[in-house]
């Protein structure tokens, strides 16, 4: 039999990846409301009639329940009607979707418009969220669907094409081609799964971001950015990363008010571009391309459409940055000026990727569902401490060191994301967001002893590794951390106790299995596939006559191998003593005393899973277990 990495071992792993690829994932998305797109569908063409969704219905509930609701004035004249009612030769996509698409109407919606105009810069991930096989044409029965990342899973939502207007015009988003309307429909799709159209009104680009990729978004306030900031936005792009940036208006009343310069204040805007060009032959400019979703109103500042300082380009240096003299929205402008004119900007990272330097590091996600419940587990922020202890508790196990630290310090760099759910369906029963942060506490033995869950003496006695900035009322919460190799626990919270909410925390970092579900991520696998591929050399170097097999003497050198192996890669290698080498030859060696390529496997794994779990625990070189976490 030939020791390759197949067999037993191998097809258990493919079996773990299966199962995180069933319902909830890219492949297999959730059906939003119980509707299945391909029935809905082929029922319409079988009985030649127009789909009517049900559960989002041509009426007043679905546009709103204030500002949209009944005893609003504004939805009066507005009527529900299908793009062929609207205009001749209706198309889904006319010439490709583009950022150009997109136009905002009568909706305060210009944090999600800002994130689709970024979605177009990317068309994988833009047809992963709008599916392909959609047209006015061939097929077409009044049915539409989109697909969007929700807590954790993906969801594939169903709509009919009845869309609100007024004279014949579109109320909401709007394409700039008249006959045009996957924009429009996609809107619509993400106001059903809020529940109306006017739950969108007001938010956060990076809402949008994160549902249409799953990815995690990092924030950066300008006046405290890094002095690497082009080089991390370039870099970003270039991952495929999306990217939002706004003015704070102190104002409410101001909000998407113009400044002199054109540019709109408490407004959402895409960053679509980041270039470096020569000018006058002499000296470079970094430039910046940005988007308003209005379709228009632009910087009229230095870099604008019709400056002078686009003088000094050539027609091919033009080209190339696809300069345009039109009313469009979109415009550019020098980098300093990009600093000076905006508060803040929100990088959507496809995957936790570190941009702050030229190695891209391969990041694993953890996801954890909670809950706060008033009485019981709403325990409210560090300020509470009699009540604190009780928030919900996560541990987070950090392994694996950085390989690439500057200042030789011993590290772990990882990620976590706190989001609160719901709260903006909610909107209509009055729910607002709550202000939530997180904590993160160093765990010793010493101090947890036989508990499970971190009681209130702890935390009365020791203060925080690591905590978020401060506490927000967003959507979510999220921070890069680096702190020394351990065992750690992440406590989340509202700020004031006994608010009732869930939420997902998201870990993101170089760690197997640490969400304890003893699952793979893809991630996981790849980094677990390479030193399966180190260990089968070495099983290949002491198999004998090359038959697939070692003896049990010499497996005693192969561990020995993969021990320093397992040093040179994570620091983290393992030596055995006589008596384990004999416990290890009894239960894998067979009646001849061989141990399979298999075999060999499952007793590295093993063997590497103990040390990393005795160097979580380990303080003197010594451990101590209670009976739970030796059950674990």
């Amino acid at each position: 039999m030939p020791y390759t990495p197949s067999g037993f071992f191998c097809d258990r792993l493919i079996r773990e990846r299966e199962r995180r690829d069933g319902e909830g994932s890219l492949s297999k998305p959730l059906r939003f409301s119980g509707q299945d797109f391909t029935t809905l569908k082929q029922e319409c063409l079988t009985k030649k009639c127009l789909f009517e969704d049900d559960t989002f219905p041509a009426s007043v509930e679905s546009l709103g329940y204030k500002e949209l609701g009944h005893k609003s004035n504004k939805v009066k004249n507005i009527v529900w009607r299908r793009p062929k009612e609207i205009c001749e030769n209706p198309q889904f996509i006319v010439g490709g979707a583009s950022r150009t698409d997109i136009c905002q109407g009568d909706l305060g919606d210009c944090w999600l418009l800002a994130a689709i105009a970024c979605l177009t810069l990317n068309e994988k991930l833009l047809y992963r969220v709008v599916p392909q096989d959609q047209s006015y044409s061939e097929g077409y029965g009044g049915i539409f669907h989109f697909q969007f990342w929700r807590y954790g899973d993906w969801v594939d939502v169903v709509i009919d094409d009845r869309i609100p207007t007024f004279n014949n015009q579109l109320v909401f988003t709007k394409s700039a081609e008249r006959n045009e309307f996957w924009s429009a429909l996609l809107e619509k799709a993400y106001a059903k799964l809020h529940g109306s159209y006017e739950a969108l009104k007001g938010g956060n680009t990076t809402e949008a971001m994160e549902d249409f990729t799953g990815g995690v978004t990092e924030f950066y306030e300008m006046k405290e950015a890094p002095k690497e900031l082009y080089k991390i936005m370039k870099k970003a792009l270039e991952r495929g990363s999306m990217m939002g940036c706004s003015i704070d208006s102190l104002v409410p009343a101001r909000f998407e008010t113009r400044t002199v310069t054109g540019l709109v204040k408490g407004h959402a805007y895409s960053v679509t571009a980041v270039e470096e060009q020569s000018q006058h032959k002499a000296s470079k400019v970094r430039l910046v391309r940005l988007r308003n979703p209005w379709g228009q109103v632009e910087w009229n500042g230095p870099w604008s459409d019709n400056s002078k300082e686009w003088v000094s380009l050539s027609k091919g240096e033009k080209d190339q940055l696809q300069h345009q003299s039109a009313e469009d929205g979109e415009f550019w402008m020098s980098f300093e000026d990009f600093k000076k004119n905006y508060t803040k900007i929100e990088i959507c990272n496809l995957t936790p990727d570190a941009l702050e330097d030229d190695k891209i590091h391969k990041w694993t996600v953890s996801v954890n569902e909670g809950r706060w419940v008033r009485g019981c587990s709403a325990g409210g922020c560090r300020n509470y401490p009699d009540t604190f202890w009780t928030n919900p508790q996560f541990r987070l196990c950090l392994l694996e060191e950085d390989d690439d630290s500057e200042d030789n310090e011993v590290a772990c760099s990882f990620v976590v994301s706190l989001m609160q759910k719901n709260r903006r369906k909610e909107r209509k029963l009055g729910a607002n967001l709550f202000t939530i942060g997180f904590a993160i506490y160093e765990v010793s033995l010493s101090m947890h002893g036989n508990k499970q869950h971190m009681q209130k003496d702890f935390f009365l006695f020791n203060s925080s590794k690591a905590r978020c900035k401060s506490y927000i009322n967003l959507r979510e919460v999220t921070q890069r951390f680096r702190l020394s190799p351990g065992e750690y626990v992440i406590i989340p919270s509202t700020y004031e106790p006994h608010q009732e909410g869930e939420f997902i925390l998201r870990r993101a970092g170089w760690w197997w299995s640490m969400d304890g579900t003893g699952r793979l991520s893809l991630q996981e696998f790849r980094h677990l596939w390479n030193k399966i591929k180190q260990w089968q050399g070495i099983f290949r170097h002491y198999s004998s006559d090359q038959a697939g097999i070692i003896n049990s003497y010499e497996m005693r050198n192969a561990i020995n191998d993969a021990g320093y192996y397992c040093v040179l890669v994570s620091r983290s290698g393992f030596r055995l003593n006589n008596q384990l080498y004999d416990i290890i030859t009894m239960r894998y060696a067979n009646e001849g005393m061989n141990i399979d390529f298999d075999s060999f496997i499952s007793c590295l794994v093993r063997l590497e899973a103990m040390f990393r779990a005795f160097q979580a625990f380990d303080q003197d070189g010594t451990i101590r277990l209670s009976v739970l976490e030796v059950s674990c």
